[in-house]
């Protein structure tokens, strides 16, 4: 009996390491983090050793030599700072024992389930006051502030529908991109704007793959030689998608 409730209770540990791992990899977490959170989930659960490989898609992970090593696959992964903050918050009080490890499990597996992000009008809110104001800061053409921000925000319109209706990679930011060329080449013919350029510089900055860019060179940085450059080849993809659907409009416009 003791020895299957010691089994029972290292797959419980299992889950719920895997499942932290999984859901801040999702969201955007650095493989640094990911290992140190998982490792202190085990150690503070109890676990005597634990042995972690983690990549951007997938993890493995074992415990004390007594349950076989688990697979945990990253099937999609998006930004969602929200949803790794929480995770190192359970792991925090998980460790003060303020928590127990099936709540831990039990919240962990309720955060997954749900749907965190803002709503869409906050989003295009954020994505207009982004795109103005480093316009300005980036090109000091303040003349154009405000339609940079209309266009910003209907350019973050299409990568959201596209996003959630198509799900193609890469294609949301190719296709939005190219919605901006087009929105700030028209916008100029029209007299409501002075410059194509500064308008898409500054439109195209809620699409930048600023989070994978960053996690790229801090997981080299950190000697994960695997994840580092995939998630440089990934930020360099959508990089490549945005400057394609804007070559495209300027090209034949």
């Amino acid at each position: 009996m003791a020895v299957a409730s010691q089994k029972k209770r290292d797959q419980l540990i299992l889950h719920t390491a895997l499942t932290a791992g999984r859901i801040m990899i999702e969201n955007g977490s650095e493989i640094e983090r990911v290992e140190d959170t998982m490792t202190r989930i085990a150690k503070n659960a109890g676990a005597q050793t634990s042995q972690l490989f983690v990549m951007i898609t997938g993890i493995l992970m074992a415990i004390n030599g007594e349950v076989g090593a688990q697979i945990e696959p990253v099937k999609r992964r998006t930004f969602d700072l929200e949803k790794i903050a929480v995770v190192n918050d359970l792991s925090r009080r998980f460790a003060d024992h303020r928590i127990t490890l099936q709540q831990f499990a039990d919240q962990l597996d309720h955060l997954d389930s749900i749907n965190r992000y803002f709503p869409f009008w906050l989003q295009l809110l954020a994505a207009a006051l982004v795109s103005g104001p480093l316009e300005v800061v980036f090109r000091h053409n303040l003349p154009d502030f405000w339609i940079t921000c209309v266009v910003g925000l209907l350019g973050w319109w299409v990568y959201y529908v596209l996003n959630k209706f198509i799900q193609i990679r890469f294609l949301s930011e190719f296709t939005a991109s190219a919605a901006i060329g087009l929105l700030a080449v028209l916008v100029v013919h029209l007299g409501l704007g002075n410059s194509v350029d500064d308008i898409i510089i500054g439109s195209v900055m809620p699409l930048v793959p600023g989070v994978p860019i960053t996690n790229s060179g801090r997981d080299i940085l950190a000697g994960n030689l695997v994840s580092g450059p995939a998630r440089g080849v990934e930020a360099l993809v959508s990089a490549a998608a945005i400057g394609f659907g804007i070559a495209m409009v300027l090209q034949f416009l």
